[in-house]
């Protein structure tokens, strides 16, 4: 369904999309687009629900949700065929990006759940610890609005959607008009499992639909997309002091280092620039390579680059997902070549009728070319020979994104040292996409890639407020600053600051 085009509206004057497949073209159906009243009537039905789900435990929540685990695994064929209808994706890459981390998703989150969402007890220090008690309490925010791409559209609705449902909250969906069955696939995965259907709700569109339901009436925004709609979400929240997260994207840097295994550095150089056809936010976008294993690497890289398959959904490399990403791939790259860069292998959209596009290595780049700058969302592995790891360092630095990077080396330790002075997100060793699957790791962006974080225990709790709560313990003595102020207060107050943090034996205790 990758390639979306409008259609005459129906009788009652609501606006179609006609949706086609990216391997074939082939018509796969067409899309009504809900209207603002529609989005409102979603979201005003969510709020009318949220309280009697927020009222059941936690434990109770995880455990509806849990049961959607058992759901996954009945209906994987039909979800890996609903994924490859709209994305043209090879099968293994549907159920490695969309299936086996959805079930560890909604495994992981309904055990932590119960734990990480309970009342919190938290000992207060010094002089009024004999005074008070503190309790936090993670109340759900209410209504909240998920946003989805179509670049992973089942896993990228579903683990959001769980997360806020655990913390107790209604979601209102809006999926990728470009990849719409999927995310609606998500929501009736969680029917099946129980989700009340008022609870969650799919409502569908493109950016006029997204709109709406930023400025309904939701308490927060999720949404992982593009830097140009997220900055609009953000300054659209920012109008009613909504809370948002934004996961948007990337130009990740992989650093090769002198000691790399360049046998495995050279598979995940292709793996990863070109898995999900490169349309991963976490895709490796640019390859920094030591000058002293510059030519080895590239070598090995373009044996492994020209022996993927492509054209068909047989192969190893699908289609782009989206018509119009075929010009933002393409425009690219003939700006690089225009400024001296040279393609060694592919470099051209592949014959026929599909969106495909082929597998391609690129050298002799620089920084002033779109592909070292822009998100392409393409395959392309794109190599820079460098000096020494440091110049690997300021040049991976040198982007307005910051969201993952990898380093790979041979020596754990000097992995640890360079990913701590990249400016991103996150760093992988010897790897790079898989941090997203990694849910106990915060994962989010810095500069253009985004705003907060979607896993990790901030990401569970950023779907509630953290309500803390003061007890008074019996008689306690902070009364005495109270009204009327005396002599005594003033002495008081005198006291504990001579002798309370005046005395640093006695401020170690209070600390």
């Amino acid at each position: 369904m990758a390639i979306v085009q409008p259609q005459p509206a129906t009788e009652d004057g609501r606006r179609r999309l006609s949706l086609s497949n990216p391997v074939d073209r082939h018509h796969v159906g067409d899309l009504e687009v809900s209207t603002k009243a529609e989005v409102d009537a979603a979201v005003e039905r969510a709020r009318k629900a949220q309280a009697e789900w927020a009222a059941r435990p936690v434990a109770e929540r995880a455990r509806i949700l849990r049961g959607a685990i058992d759901v996954l695994v009945r209906r994987r064929d039909e979800i890996v065929e609903q994924v490859r209808a709209e994305t043209g994706k090879p099968k293994a890459e549907a159920l490695t990006i969309e299936v086996v981390p959805a079930c560890d998703f909604v495994n992981f989150w309904c055990k932590r759940a119960p734990k990480d969402l309970r009342d919190e007890k938290r000992r207060l220090h010094g002089y009024l610890l004999p005074m008070k008690k503190l309790r936090i309490k993670y109340q759900p925010l209410g209504v909240v609005g998920v946003i989805t791409p179509w670049n992973a559209p089942f896993v990228l609705s579903l683990n959001p959607v769980v997360q806020a449902l655990l913390a107790g909250n209604s979601v209102v969906l809006k999926p990728s008009e470009v990849t719409p069955r999927s995310g609606e696939l998500a929501v009736k995965v969680l029917h099946e499992a129980g989700v009340p259907t008022d609870v969650l709700q799919c409502v569908h569109g493109d950016g006029e639909t997204g709109a709406a339901l930023v400025d309904g009436a939701v308490d927060k925004i999720s949404f992982t997309g593009s830097v140009q709609t997220g900055r609009a979400i953000a300054a659209a929240c920012a109008k009613k002091l909504t809370p948002y997260t934004l996961e948007l994207g990337g130009k990740d840097a992989m650093i090769v280092c002198d000691d790399a295994d360049l046998e495995r550095a050279a598979s995940g150089a292709a793996y990863l620039s070109m898995f999900n056809s490169g349309q991963v936010c976490l895709s490796v976008e640019r390859i920094y390579v030591v000058e002293s294993v510059a030519d080895e690497f590239i070598r090995l890289l373009e044996e492994k680059v020209s022996a993927l398959r492509y054209g068909s959904e047989d192969g190893d490399v699908g289609p782009l997902f989206f018509d119009r990403q075929v010009d933002v791939v393409s425009g690219h790259l003939e700006d690089a070549k225009n400024k001296g860069a040279k393609v060694l292998v592919g470099g051209s959209r592949a014959a026929g009728d599909g969106l495909f596009f082929q597998p391609t290595v690129v050298v002799d780049v620089t920084h002033d070319m779109q592909l070292m700058t822009e998100e392409t969302f393409g395959p392309i592995a794109t190599v820079m020979r460098v000096r020494d790891e440091d110049e690997a360092v300021r040049l991976a630095n040198d982007s307005q994104y910051g969201l993952g990077g990898s380093v790979f080396t041979k020596d754990a330790a000097k992995a640890e040292r360079i990913g701590g002075q990249l400016k991103t997100g996150s760093v992988v060793h010897n790897d790079a996409a898989v941090i997203y699957g990694v849910p106990e790791a915060p994962f989010g962006g810095r500069k253009d890639s985004g705003v907060g974080q979607v896993n990790g225990l901030d990401s569970l709790r950023g779907f509630t407020h953290a309500q803390p709560i003061l007890l008074t313990r019996g008689g306690s003595s902070n009364e005495s600053v109270w009204y009327p102020y005396t002599d005594k207060t003033i002495r008081n107050l005198e006291g504990l600051i001579q002798h309370g943090f005046g005395n640093k034996f006695i401020r170690k205790l209070l600390s």
